[in-house]
């Protein structure tokens, strides 16, 4: 007797994100496999990521080297200008990158942080002096420099800096792994006179030692990530008297470029993969929540292999946090709109896309940095030219793992990637070779109601074509793998759903 011909839907294929640590046989379909230069969009679909373009015309002073970090400053008159470092120098602009690097100072990395503070822009890295520039001076010069200056000596010379509560702060200063340094009430040249201070974990480590990596304030809390731990005080809108408030061992922070604050939370890389620091005011206590368990090993082994810079950003406007292993070109997007069962961010990845620095606007736009200079996250082209949209589910059991499926069909519901070429996969029981169909999306041209009426080709359309396409199929097993492959190309791409239609065989 002839089989009944099913039809199963994937609903919102990689509506979860990526997810490398279950076991294929046993994952929600709503899991994939391959995520790559997607997001999730707003809809809850996996879709293609923005582009980057970029708005360097003049990167002379960058040479062949890449931006390295990226800050904008603004004064207290509404006057903005845009910072990165790169090839050994502090540059200003956009456009045209020009070099403010100090006569006087010789830099030999580009490991700069940078903060805005009282109407200033910091410069922060071990080993060197710190830098300071305002609008008024016109100029980036050395922290002693400044009329005023006190204190400024190489034991405050740290690699951390954090803006907060009227202050500078200040750690991780060679030689000196435990010691934190704040200064003057709004005087961020005062080191040693008016209400600066210090402060040294040795005697506080919940472990007996490690080293500060990061600083962060939330909530009138001051928080000090260790490698290895973490230390929490309570007033430090008055550091004099700030007291210790809370300790947690065993987690701590691999990098301080990893550390974001989202205005409700504070995310950071431990070594085990990405945390969120949430504090509970009505119980004065402060979880540690994984957000990375999808895809912990994955992140386990970027760390282990890691040899350059840590990079990321968090963009309210897109709904996502991104890590960059620079030396290994892999950038995780993870969408901080929601969570998982298990508490963890939904994940896609970003890879070969050369980014090295990141920095938002206070407009919501979003700047990046590579070797071309500075860009724009804008568009669906990288700087004109098209880039790879990946996605493969888990092994499809379909809730039978016992039974042989015979694939008849697939039809992808795909939502724009307007005249794009579509390669539809699959594959069964786990195998690397991949059947594959090419068919090309129809195309659309937007129109508006009073600008394309009566255009038989726009007529009141906003643009987002949706295509749906039958493609036969061959072959049969007892695990299937379906992928979906495409060259963006200037029109962004999203993911639907897609149907199956299957005969169920006999028992394997």
């Amino acid at each position: 007797m002839a089989q009944q011909l099913q039809s199963i839907n994937l609903v919102a294929p990689a509506f979860k994100g990526i997810n490398t640590e279950d076991s294929p046989l046993a994952q929600d379909p709503s899991f994939a496999d391959i995520a790559d230069n997607a997001v999730i969009d707003k809809r809850g679909r996996i879709a293609s990521r923005k582009g980057y373009n970029v708005i360097t015309t003049d990167k002379t002073e960058l040479g062949s080297a890449k931006i390295r970090a990226i800050k904008e400053f603004e004064d207290n008159a509404g006057n903005t200008k845009v910072f990165s470092v790169g090839n050994n120098k502090i540059l200003s602009g956009t456009t045209t990158l020009v070099d403010e690097t100090p006569v006087s100072v010789t830099i030999t990395q580009d490991n700069w942080k940078m903060v805005n503070f009282n109407d200033k822009i910091y410069f922060f890295q071990r080993s060197n002096e710190p830098l300071v520039y305002d609008a008024v001076g016109g100029s980036v010069v050395t922290l002693s420099s400044v009329s005023g200056a006190a204190g400024v000596t190489s034991a405050m010379y740290g690699n951390e800096v954090l803006a907060a509560y009227g202050r500078l702060w200040t750690a991780d200063v060679n030689n000196d792994k435990s010691t934190v340094y704040w200064s003057d009430l709004l005087i961020g040249h005062d080191w040693s006179g008016g209400t600066s201070g210090s402060i040294n974990l040795s005697k506080v480590w919940p472990d007996g030692y490690d080293e500060i990596v990061a600083l962060a304030a939330h909530n009138g809390l001051l928080i000090i990530f260790g490698k290895h731990s973490i230390v929490v005080y309570q007033g430090a809108e008055a550091p004099a008297t700030m007291s210790l408030t809370d300790t947690v061992a065993g987690v701590g922070c691999v990098n301080r470029d990893t550390v974001q604050h989202t205005g409700t939370d504070v995310l950071f890389l431990s070594h085990t993969g990405l945390k969120s620091f949430g504090r509970t005011i009505q119980e004065k206590s402060m979880p540690i929540t994984s957000l990375s368990s999808t895809i912990s090993k994955d992140i386990i082994s970027l760390l282990q292999n890691e040899t350059e810079f840590y990079r990321s950003v968090y963009s309210p406007e897109e709904g996502f946090y991104l890590l960059t292993f620079t030396a290994q070109d892999t950038t995780f997007c993870f969408d901080v709109r929601g969570t998982l069962e298990n508490g963890a961010y939904r994940v896609t990845r970003w890879p070969g896309t050369g980014f090295t620095a990141y920095g938002r606007r206070d407009d919501g736009t979003l700047l990046i940095g590579n070797g071309e200079g500075i860009g724009e996250y804008s568009g669906y082209r990288d700087n004109g030219s098209k880039y790879r949209f990946k996605y493969y589910s888990p092994g499809l059991t379909f809730g039978d793992p016992s039974r042989l499926k015979i694939l008849k069909k697939l039809r992808p519901t795909i939502v724009g990637a307007n005249s794009a070429i579509m390669f539809l996969k699959w594959a069964y029981d786990f195998g690397t070779f991949f059947q594959t169909a090419e068919f090309t999306v129809g195309s659309q041209v937007t129109g508006y109601f009073n600008e394309s009426e009566y255009n038989s080709t726009a007529e009141f359309t906003g643009g987002d074509l949706t295509s749906r396409r039958g493609i036969n199929t061959t072959g049969g097993g007892g695990v299937i793998t379906i992928g979906l492959e495409a060259d963006i190309d200037g029109s962004g791409l999203s993911l639907q759903e897609i149907n199956v239609l299957a005969l169920m065989g006999k028992v394997l």
